[in-house]
Formats: C-alpha cells, sequence, structure tokens
C-alpha cells in the first residue's frame, strides 16, 4: 500500500516574519553606522595656535578634562558684537590634560581630532585634543600694541 501524502498547507505569516527580520536586521544595522560615523569617526583633524586660557576637570556623572584657547584675531558674534576667536576643546588623555594644566597663559600648538558630535563620556565638546606640538613661553602677557588702564 502506498501511503498518501499529506500535504501540509504553507504556514501563512511566514513570508511576513522574513520580511520583519530582513526590515528590523536592516534598522540596526543602519542605527550602528549613523552612531559610529556621528560619534566615532573623526571627520576632520587639524592645528590650532593661541594662548591657553584654562584647563578644567569637571562634570557630575562624566568627568572630563575641558578647556579653551584663545587665537589671535576677533569674531563677530552678532550684528553689533565683538568677540575674541575661543576655541573650546577636550581632551580624553589625562597625562596631555595635565600637562595643559601647568601651560595656563602660555601660547600653544595643539593637534586636535573633529568628531560629528560629542560623546558624555569622552566630554562636552566635537573637538578632541589629542597631541601637543609646541609650548611656547609667553615673555609679555600684556600685549603692547594695547594700553592697559588699570583702575586708580
Amino acid at each position: 500500500m502506498e501511503k498518501e501524502r499529506e500535504i501540509q498547507p504553507e504556514k501563512p505569516h511566514r513570508g511576513w516574519r522574513k520580511f520583519r527580520n530582513i526590515t528590523i536586521l536592516v534598522v540596526v544595522l543602519g542605527l550602528a553606522a549613523f552612531v559610529g560615523i556621528r560619534f566615532y569617526y573623526p571627520f576632520g583633524r587639524g592645528v590650532k595656535t593661541g594662548q591657553l586660557n584654562y584647563v578644567v576637570y569637571k562634570g557630575v556623572v562624566f568627568k572630563t578634562y575641558e578647556g579653551k584657547l584663545i587665537q589671535s584675531g576677533f569674531r563677530t558674534t552678532d550684528q553689533n558684537g565683538i568677540a575674541s576667536n575661543e576655541f573650546v576643546f577636550s581632551i580624553a588623555d589625562k597625562s596631555l590634560a595635565e600637562s595643559l594644566m601647568t601651560a595656563g597663559g602660555q601660547v600653544v600648538e595643539l593637534r586636535y581630532k573633529e568628531y560629528f558630535g560629542a560623546l558624555p563620556w569622552r566630554g562636552y565638546s566635537k573637538y578632541i585634543v589629542d597631541e601637543i606640538i609646541q609650548i611656547t613661553p609667553v615673555n609679555n602677557p600684556v600685549n603692547s600694541d594695547f594700553p592697559v588702564v588699570l583702575p586708580q
């Protein structure tokens, strides 16, 4: 006797599950690529030179090293305002930050990486300093081109 083959009906949701799984995979990979490029891919590298204003270690949850470099020249903030060129940066390396903490007020040349976004554990800025090229002591901290008026 030959056994009759039973034809089992195809599961009705099999195609939908495959579509759903592929869609979830594409969304997860797209999100991973977005986060990787936005926060971990340095799209710019450069060098900035100026007088080091400060380097501080601050933060509530994530303690990071933050600094400010005052560059020569001025920029306009709005229609009527003028401000100094400031370069605000973060420092990921502790030994580099401690070296810069002792160089306040001196002219420094810093190499940095620029990211699309900042991460709280890396620093508050999207500019991350990764190397000190040169530190030049300032002999005369007051620019002689501009007179200083002291209160009497």
